[in-house]
């Protein structure tokens, strides 16, 4: 059985918790893409030469936020937390909890695709190849690094667990 193979699944946990690190990828990655001024986005007066392109950029971004804030939902209760204790920590009751992110939670045991039915090569990619994936993401981490110690060289991958076998 080869690493990485659906054969040898990882737990749940891990697995959405992998989708947190992707979701919190995407944030950074579409932060950081709109942090440099164009040399030509400014007009000579100060106006916008692409009018609409920097509230479009920030959509973006904060539609990842809300996906790596669902993941984290989700990661939770695979990991185990009641809807008492999500909300909680939300600052809202279980049931507003529940009412949010319980779709989003059924999609992920599911396997399919998110609950507003949007595709996602990635939920594919994670599927099929966890380990890749966790690899992937660890590039990603250590081509980023600033000034973080201690990551070692497997910062996503190294955390990963799999199932345990009947048995063991």
């Amino acid at each position: 059985m080869a690493e990485g193979d659906p054969a040898a699944p990882y737990t749940d946990a891990t697995r959405a918790r992998l989708a947190v690190a992707f979701a919190a990828y995407e944030v950074a990655d579409l932060a950081r893409a709109a942090v440099p001024i164009g040399e030509d986005e400014l007009s000579p007066d100060g106006t916008a030469r692409s009018a609409g392109s920097t509230l479009a950029d920030a959509a973006h971004v904060l539609g990842a936020a809300w996906r790596l804030f669902e993941a984290a939902a989700v990661f939770e209760r695979v990991a185990g937390a009641d809807w008492q204790l999500v909300g909680d920590t939300l600052g809202v009751s279980a049931g507003a909890a529940r009412d949010r992110f319980a779709a989003a939670e059924v999609c992920f045991r599911e396997g399919s695709n998110g609950p507003r039915g949007e595709a996602s090569w990635w939920r594919d990619h994670l599927a099929q190849h966890p380990l890749e994936a966790a690899r992937d993401l660890d590039d990603w981490v250590l081509r980023h690094e600033d000034g973080d110690s201690g990551l070692g060289t497997t910062p996503v991958s190294g955390g990963l667990v799999r199932r345990m076998k009947a048995g063991e």
